[in-house]
């Protein structure tokens, strides 16, 4: 997480004609860095206080959301509407995991009637006087929580492979596997016109359609056999206990320690 950004005092003048020192309003800086190999499937339901939803507070959208692009597409709904406080972004993120390093995971009634966390009730006031309000607030959180968690251990390995110089080993089963579906998806990226023009009859675009076809047939069927040495590659990884050198008492006993 990045810290909040300082800036330097500003001097104002002041009625006498002298100037005095006032410090502007920091800007807020918050951010997970993931990577973006976030991803979490959601029920298509939208964002909480997001404009024309019609469905309330729910979960993160479908398809899978990648946390950056999703903020990105909160942020900007937030801004342009004028409503940085009832849609649901990067800010509502922050505090609510401020509200659980103080309450306590899943402690969702607890942080929402803290009224430190206040903020985290705005995008949902619009939804008040539905049947099932709690339900679908704490629905929300709990998978937005979720969002953010697997962001978060994700930046965490990421830390740990830099400060460790750890690389990937280009043989790897997996490599080979995500060098695939990179094929995969700048061709059918870059093809993805062919369809519409084979539709309207054009020949010559049937025929390139056809041979692009075929080229991802053969990369899938490359796909589905690397996924089938996976599990063995899997198997012969050490378990965590000898990858820390720690006993299994030892990682219990230091979890359960504070800090």
């Amino acid at each position: 997480e990045e810290p909040k950004a300082e800036r330097e005092p500003r001097a104002e003048a002041r009625p006498n004609g002298r100037r005095e020192d006032k410090a502007e309003k920091p800007r807020f800086m918050f951010n997970i860095a993931d990577g973006g190999f976030t991803g979490e499937h959601g029920d298509s339901q939208g964002t909480p206080g997001t404009p024309g939803d019609s469905q309330g507070p729910a979960d993160p959208p479908d398809p899978p959301a990648e946390l950056h692009t999703l903020w990105q597409n909160e942020e900007r709904a937030a801004i342009s509407s004028g409503k940085l406080n009832e849609i649901w972004h990067r800010r509502h993120d922050y505090w609510l995991l401020a509200g659980i390093v103080l309450h306590g995971y899943a402690r969702w009634t607890d942080i929402q009637n803290d009224g430190a966390f206040g903020v985290i009730n705005e995008p949902f006031k619009g939804e008040a006087s539905k049947g099932n309000f709690l339900e679908m607030k704490n629905k929300f959180l709990a998978r937005r929580f979720k969002l953010l968690e697997q962001a978060l251990v994700i930046e965490e390995q990421l830390r740990r492979a830099a400060y460790l110089n750890m690389t990937q080993d280009p043989s790897h089963p997996a490599m080979a596997l995500n060098t695939r579906f990179a094929e995969v998806e700048c061709l059918a990226e870059s093809h993805q016109h062919l369809s519409k023009e084979s539709l309207a009859g054009n020949k010559p675009a049937n025929a390139v359609l056809h041979k692009v076809l075929n080229q991802l047939e053969e990369l899938l069927s490359d796909m589905k056999a690397d996924v089938t040495r996976l599990p063995a590659t899997l198997s012969r990884i050490p378990p965590i206990a000898a990858r820390l050198q720690m006993s299994e008492r030892s990682i219990l006993s230091r979890l359960a320690s504070k800090g």
